[in-house]
């Protein structure tokens, strides 16, 4: 619980749009080809929607966390 309690929405910036779309490029893959296809439990695709959506949820999170301010 302290995770949710330390992201903040004003921190919103260009790494979270970017992270963002990492994860909707992710899932649009993932849902492109088991429409194209018809294959939903394939093991390639799994692997390659994962090298995009565990990026885009980290980064999102990484990227919403306050900042610690350091005292010199």
């Amino acid at each position: 619980m302290e995770l949710i309690r330390r992201i903040d929405i004003k921190n919103f910036n260009l790494l979270t749009i970017f992270s963002i779309l990492v994860l909707l490029a992710g899932l649009l893959i993932y849902i492109y080809w088991g429409t194209r296809y018809g294959v939903w439990y394939d093991i390639g695709i799994y692997s390659l929607t994962i090298i995009f959506v565990i990026p885009g949820v980290i980064g999102i999170l990484l990227s919403l966390m306050e900042k610690k301010e350091t005292e010199d």
